[in-house]
């Protein structure tokens, strides 16, 4: 672990705390202006400093960390309390549950895929015509 001294890119911080699958992906939010680091937007070279606050709009939900630390490179999912303080608030991670409460034909995990009837039964359901059909 780097001290909490150090400053580190902001893309490069967003890829170690695992918060994008590649540091290509965090510059990409930060250019187009979904990452703000104290409120501000920042740019994909700003330098983090302990303490600083950073969001980041992944949607439908924006993200809070608190940069407690620097990692030397991409840290383990366990390990990401270390270096960030989640600060995200309760109301934003429900916005990720209700897509699935809105759903209203789901299928059971694991039962593989719709038969022949059950696809006629869910175009039924969801109100396609039979014509669309050859």
């Amino acid at each position: 672990m780097v001290s909490s001294g150090e400053p580190l890119r902001v893309d490069k911080w967003l890829w170690c705390i695992r918060a994008y699958k590649t540091r290509s992906e965090a510059a990409e939010a930060c250019k187009s202006g979904r990452v703000k680091v104290n409120a501000a937007e920042a740019k994909a070279s700003r330098e983090l400093k302990a303490g600083d606050t950073v969001s980041f709009r992944k949607p439908p939900v924006t993200y809070a960390y608190k940069v407690t630390g620097f990692p030397k490179s991409r840290v383990a999912a366990k390990l990401v309390a270390e270096f960030a303080d989640d600060q995200t608030p309760q109301e934003e991670r429900d916005k990720l549950s209700v897509d699935r409460l809105t759903t209203f034909v789901q299928r059971e995990k694991g039962t593989g895929r719709p038969t022949k009837k059950d696809r006629r039964q869910l175009d039924f359901l969801m109100g396609k015509s039979s014509a669309t059909r050859r």
